[in-house]
């Protein structure tokens, strides 16, 4: 009989729930949802060896464990950190937490470009919605930004060095999910970039999945770029036969037009299933697919505008008040209030009308 987990009691942001050891703090957050979650740029729960670079998730531990319930003395990174016996933790309760994120975000823009009104990723960004959070109006860098050219890996991904944040997302996809890694982190410091040895293209059947998984508009699909913006689109789940993935995907339309074909993604920004190139690039035609309906979309977000899914009307509840009993909305005013005669012409008085005017009315008549 295998030996049962142990179960750990874990405060955060006074909310107390009950999770398995060796859960991090970050998933035990996400188990209670809302804004309690620490935002995560380079965390990827599928990716093995993710997370602890980008320093956005961090949050404060007051008390480390029942055994031991001295605060930690730093913020820890709470991708990094697992849960421990009667630990409290605060994300959006500390004052701290809240200064480091401000920090760890400007510290992300001194180089990114105010690409947001060009840029593909515009709209499903998860730096916009961080910077939108936790960003401020300016900046105090002083010095000239680095700035790298763009250029193609491949006939299917464009990179754009100037608005990666070294997350490593993509190096970690292409470690794990593709059969030989062709690109990287080259040089070191603030030279370090992603790219491939003498600008090699990418060549493998799921190499697209980078795409996904990059949090910014560094690696955008060339076959999308500049053809819409993704608030305008309708993203449709559809799934097809397909001998190399799943074949489950997200179809993004306009009318009966395809643009563009990613795979679904969790609630968390996360890919749920990869999927291969044939699907991504190769099946831009409605007929190729097996249409299941919309897509769920969090109603916070922009894309979600005008296609709202699963949402229902409140329930009346002025018949269960009245004892089954439908209310009687046609009525005549006029004979219920007794004021307004409905043969003065309110537009002839002058002035407010009132009932004095009424009055005034009908001594004249």
């Amino acid at each position: 009989m295998a030996d049962e987990k142990k179960i750990f009691k874990v405060t955060i942001d006074n909310i107390t729930i009950e999770v398995e050891a060796g859960t991090s703090i970050l998933q035990a957050a996400r188990s209670i949802g809302g804004d309690v979650v620490p935002p995560a740029m380079c965390y990827y729960s599928k990716l093995q060896g993710s997370g602890g670079k980008c320093r956005t998730c961090l949050v404060e531990v007051t008390a480390g464990s029942t055994a031991d319930p001295r605060p930690m003395p730093k913020l820890v990174a709470s991708c990094r950190t697992n849960v421990m016996e009667g630990m409290v933790v605060k994300s959006i309760t500390s004052e701290r937490v809240i200064d480091a994120r401000n920090g760890v975000v400007e510290f992300l823009l001194i180089n990114h470009p105010l690409d947001c009104p060009i840029c593909d990723q515009a709209g499903e960004c998860h730096l916009q919605d961080l910077s939108y959070e936790h960003g401020k109006e300016g900046t105090r860098y002083e010095f000239q930004r680095r700035t790298f050219e763009k250029h193609d890996l491949g006939p299917y991904i464009q990179l754009h060095m100037t608005r990666c944040i070294l997350c490593y997302r993509c190096v970690f996809v292409a470690d794990q999910l593709t059969e030989k890694r062709e690109h990287g982190v080259l040089d070191r410091g603030d030279h370090s970039e992603i790219a491939t040895y003498i600008e090699k293209a990418l060549h493998n059947d799921f190499i697209g999945n980078v795409i996904d998984v990059c949090p910014v508009g560094a690696l955008t699909d060339r076959t999308f770029r500049f053809k819409n913006r993704v608030w305008f689109l309708k993203p449709m789940d559809a799934h097809r036969d397909c001998p190399k993935c799943s074949g489950k995907v997200t179809l993004w339309n306009r009318g009966d037009e395809v643009y563009r074909v990613t795979a679904r993604k969790n609630q968390w920004g996360e890919v749920e299933e990869w999927i291969c190139n044939d699907c991504r690039f190769q099946k831009k035609k409605t007929s190729d697919w097996i249409i299941e309906g919309p897509t769920v979309v969090s109603r916070h977000s922009v894309i979600s505008q005008g296609h709202y899914v699963g949402t229902v009307n409140p329930k009346e509840f002025l018949p269960a008040v009245m004892g089954g009993r439908n209310p009687r909305l046609l009525m005549d005013i006029h004979t219920v209030s007794e004021v307004n005669d409905p043969e003065i012409q309110l537009s002839k008085i002058e002035g407010p009308a009132t009932s004095d005017v009424f009055g005034e009315e009908e001594k004249q008549e």
